[in-house]
């Protein structure tokens, strides 16, 4: 059992309890699990195995570890199953709507008989909650909106999620006899932020071994076809897996088929059409009149291309495109003109200018965040922890924050080799003024702001909100700009538009959160901060060491994005972040 599904389980547990109205000290124990085992860079199965000890990590206690044993070892978990014959198990899909908390859940249940987003539709069509004390219509709009959003997310996996589970596939794949190359294509190669499915290709001489081996996959939950070359099992997570198997000859017109997307590939095939050919996975192919000038078809004598998909581009006039920009965007004019921009690659990145220590809602010291970046090999960091605001992640005061700086001095004389800023990041409050004196933000390095309240404010109101923090001289870098949570929270209602202009005016940079569940900036947006030439900061908002590594998600994002190296302001020289910082 992978990570993923581990946290997936454990998060479930945590939500029938806390609908259940357990103790919150128990509820936040396996919060606190899902959020260490969210930060492993190790297989908890492979950590098991090896017979480690578990509650060695942090926040993790004795009988979460011997839950984790027994979902290793069985898949299965008897508390969960438990807690199901007392609460519902698909009520915990109401805790992902806007609106709906534990207790609205309870009530919910208990008064209206509402066990799913099914029970709570209908209950909303017939007016019975907006009918309860302290829900009214208003509430009831937030709750349909959100029950739309979740159906359309339903079934798509975080690219981290993605990410996790590939990597034991692959490595099972590889034990297969005969297989020669073997790739994984679609959406998860494109790297968009959710994928629906993942689709792997394989090269080899006998097909039927290779089929048998993918099928018998342990973690696949059942097996829906096994053909000859085409085979589909169904992860634990719910998550399909397509294995096709094509020759040689034709891989890389199937790798370049595959990938996609649909809109790339039918501009491709209307370019081949153009000259003459015919593209399809199995290769490119002259295309040839029989029986009239209406009908074409193609025969292996016809082949041109399609071995390599370097090959395919060229047939049809172009060169290799990266699998980021295959959106039909532009980048089939791009590569004509010889303009495809060179993308910024994770090497460029030298630092990280936002994260999170104990001073607010981090897990580690701000000795043991600039250890963890200056492994990583990086220049410079800058430690943002929240302000006073967002009390629920322990936001400083202005006397805090000066506690901070001393804390900040001592950890610059132990970890030398890195430069650290002194930032904060700084709640925008609801009529768009800052929460830390000018006092203060004047005496810091990085000036971040960001919204974590009011996230249902009209569109005008929103959009004014945050181009007057933007506009605030000392403010260099708006963070998450529009707070989605991807699958969660959809974005505020806002004009980006207008507030790139106001950053573009005001010297302002615009974050791209590489937290997997944030990806804010998305990819159309990083496009448009391009265009207008607002600078771009990837940051991790790494609340521990182990998020520092979201970093390639972000850089995966700005790949989507169009960026090169110089979009990028932490791409750049210590000296010439200092020089950028100053507005000079």
């Amino acid at each position: 059992m992978e990570n993923v599904e581990i946290t997936h389980v454990l998060s479930e547990v945590a939500d029938l309890l806390e609908i259940q109205g357990a103790n919150p000290f128990r509820v936040r124990a396996y919060r606190n699990a899902v959020q260490t085992i969210d930060g492993l860079t190790r297989p908890l199965a492979e950590m098991v195995g090896e017979g480690e000890d578990l509650t060695e990590l942090p926040g993790i206690g004795k009988d979460i570890a011997g839950y984790i044993a027994e979902l290793v070892h069985t898949g299965e978990l008897r508390l969960l199953r438990s807690l199901e014959k007392e609460v519902p198990g698909t009520l915990a899909d109401l805790l992902r709507l806007d609106g709906v908390g534990p207790k609205r859940a309870e009530r919910l249940w208990h008064e209206l008989g509402v066990e799913s987003l099914d029970d709570l539709e209908e209950a909303l069509d017939e007016g019975r909650v907006q009918a309860l004390r302290g829900f009214g219509e208003k509430t009831a709009q937030r709750m349909r909106r959100s029950i739309d959003d979740f159906r359309r997310h339903a079934g798509r996996a975080l690219i981290s999620e993605a990410d996790e589970l590939v990597r034991p596939l692959l490595a099972h794949m590889a034990d297969a006899p005969g297989i020669e190359v073997l790739e994984v294509a679609g959406s998860y190669r494109r790297r968009k932020e959710t994928v629906g499915d993942l689709d792997l290709l394989a090269v080899c001489d006998e097909s039927r071994p290779v089929m048998d081996h993918f099928t018998r996959y342990p973690d696949a939950r059942r097996v829906e076809s096994a053909g000859e070359t085409r085979g589909t099992i169904v992860l634990r997570t719910g998550l399909h897996v397509d294995l096709r198997v094509v020759p040689r000859e034709s891989y890389g017109a199937a790798l370049h088929y595959f990938t996609g997307s649909k809109d790339h590939n039918v501009a491709i095939r209307r370019r081949g059409v153009e000259r003459g050919l015919k593209i399809n996975e199995y290769g490119v192919f002259k295309a040839r009149k029989r029986g009239g000038p209406a009908k074409r078809t193609s025969g292996p004598s016809d082949r041109v291309a399609g071995a390599t998909e370097a090959e395919v581009y060229e047939a049809v006039g172009l060169v290799w495109t990266p699998p980021e920009l295959r959106e039909n965007r532009g980048e089939i004019e791009a590569a004509e003109a010889g303009a495809l921009p060179r993308l910024v690659e994770l090497d460029d990145v030298r630092g990280d200018l936002q994260m999170h220590t104990t001073w607010s809602d981090g897990t580690a010291s701000i000795r043991e965040m600039a250890e963890a970046c200056r492994e990583l090999g990086y220049s410079y960091m800058a430690v943002t922890d929240h302000s006073k605001r967002v009390t629920v992640a322990g936001g400083m005061d202005e006397k805090r924050l000066e506690k901070q700086w001393a804390e900040l001095d001592k950890a610059r004389k132990q970890v030398t080799g890195i430069h650290m800023f002194a930032g904060m990041e700084v709640d925008i409050l609801k009529d768009g003024s800052l929460d830390l004196d000018d006092e203060h933000l004047a005496r810091l390095d990085v000036v971040l702001v960001s919204v974590h309240s009011h996230m249902d404010l009209p569109r005008a109101t929103q959009t004014d909100r945050i181009v007057k923090a933007v506009s605030h001289p000392a403010v260099h870098i708006l963070a998450h700009p529009t707070g989605r949570l991807i699958n969660t929270r959809e974005p505020c209602d806002l004009d980006l538009e207008e507030v790139l202009k106001a950053a573009k005016e005001h010297g302002v940079a615009v974050e791209l959160n590489a937290n997997p569940q944030r990806l804010d900036l998305s990819d159309l947006h990083v496009i448009r901060a391009r265009e207008l030439g607002v600078p771009v900061v990837v940051s991790t908002d790494a609340h521990r060491p182990d998020h520092l590594r979201f970093m390639r998600y972000g850089v995966d994002q700005a790949r989507r994005g169009w960026l090169e190296k110089g979009d990028i302001l932490n791409t750049r020289t210590l000296s010439d972040v200092r020089r950028w910082l100053r507005k000079a």
